[in-house]
């Protein structure tokens, strides 16, 4: 029968919806399954559990930390299995495929070229595997009668200093897939301002860039992301808060980096499950999100790390329905929000929207 109505709100129906992603770690969203095959292939004999289910609840639990540091840490395991064309190519595929799974219809996956070289491959080795990956997980989809598009943002470390040597691959490889550049890593001692060159040749080459920031540290690493590097996106962004001053009726008075960001519509990759984790966030019901949201800041819904955060978009959805009461309309606008925001050309993020993600919402909301 038709639908009269919208579907009621639950894990499995948010999984039918079409979900836009743009801040997803390729080595932070391996199956644990995968991880244990692939250091026993490799020889890797350094994990803590050798039960999936035991070491996937080991990586959410070690990253329960409240710092970003130590929830960094849990990157060591994944990324040692990481460093074969075979491996690269087997997680970037099944990232796709889990993805989809999940009703994701488009996906920006970034990771370090930079981590993954300790087995003798080039940097262009390794984004060309990754990529045949994705484009291998891609043909799977649509085999099953799924779609989705899934590109790649290529990310540098912020403590090394390989960024502008990052920033050029980024760019080289911009036709065949990847369409940004970002920094990631510890926050505090590591400034956005350090990767200068970097943004500059980004920004010279008229290319996408996002960077980490407003997540550990405050409102200056937000400030220089903006101001100096001139950012496209935030990473995170929590911290932009601390620059919102919020009355007992609830009045908010924004400064002028808030200003400027809401007004600029500088999107904000907001991950709930991580910044709790990381300890951005006390809680999820204590997350900025709900209050950028009202305030109209350019809000989208993120995964992050979806092995250590035991998360997917779906159930992200799902904690921010049940903690702040949103329906199918705002889950609509917040995926809308992410695909205006994404790095692939506008044409195609407007067929995206028009053809793909409207009308999905729509069967939905009957």
């Amino acid at each position: 029968m038709p639908l009269t109505g919208p579907m009621p709100l639950n894990l499995s129906t948010i999984r039918q919806a079409p979900k836009a992603l743009l801040h997803d770690h390729l080595d932070g969203g391996l199956r644990p399954s995968t991880v244990i095959e692939l250091a026993a292939e490799c020889g890797y004999d350094r994990l803590p559990e050798s039960d999936p289910a035991a070491l996937g609840d080991w990586f959410r639990d070690a990253a329960n930390s409240g710092s970003l540091v130590q929830y960094l840490e849990t990157f060591e395991h994944t990324v040692a299995v990481m460093q074969t064309p075979n491996a690269l190519e087997r997680v970037a595929r099944e990232c796709v495929e889990d993805l989809a799974a999940d009703g994701v219809v488009y996906a920006e996956i970034r990771f370090a070229p930079e981590l993954h070289l300790e087995d003798g491959l080039t940097l262009d080795e390794v984004v060309e595997h990754t990529l045949a990956g994705f484009a291998s997980g891609e043909s799977a989809v649509a085999a099953s009668g799924r779609r989705i598009r899934v590109v790649c943002l290529l990310t540098a470390m912020r403590h090394a200093a390989r960024s502008r040597e990052i920033a050029e691959l980024a760019v080289r490889f911009r036709h065949r897939g990847v369409v940004g550049f970002d920094i990631a890593g510890a926050e505090a001692g590591f400034p956005p301002s350090r990767h200068l060159d970097a943004f500059e040749y980004m920004r010279t080459n008229n290319a996408h860039f996002t960077i980490h920031a407003g997540e550990a540290f405050g409102l200056p690493s937000i400030h220089e992301a903006v101001a100096f590097c001139g950012t496209d996106r935030l990473g995170h962004g929590v911290r932009i808060t601390d620059d919102i001053d919020v009355a007992a009726d609830g009045d908010a008075t924004l400064g002028l980096v808030a200003s400027y960001v809401r007004d600029k519509r500088i999107p904000l990759e907001m991950c709930p499950t991580s910044n709790v984790q990381t300890g951005a966030a006390a809680s999820i019901a204590e997350h900025p999100f709900a209050l950028l949201a009202r305030l109209r800041f350019r809000v989208t819904v993120n995964t992050d790390n979806r092995l250590m955060s035991d998360t997917t978009m779906s159930g992200e959805m799902l904690k921010l329905v049940e903690t702040f009461g949103y329906g199918w309309s705002d889950l609509q606008r917040f995926t809308i929000n992410a695909m205006k925001s994404s790095f692939i050309p506008f044409p195609e993020r407007l067929w995206l929207i028009d053809n793909v993600i409207k009308p999905g919402y729509a069967v939905i909301l009957g």
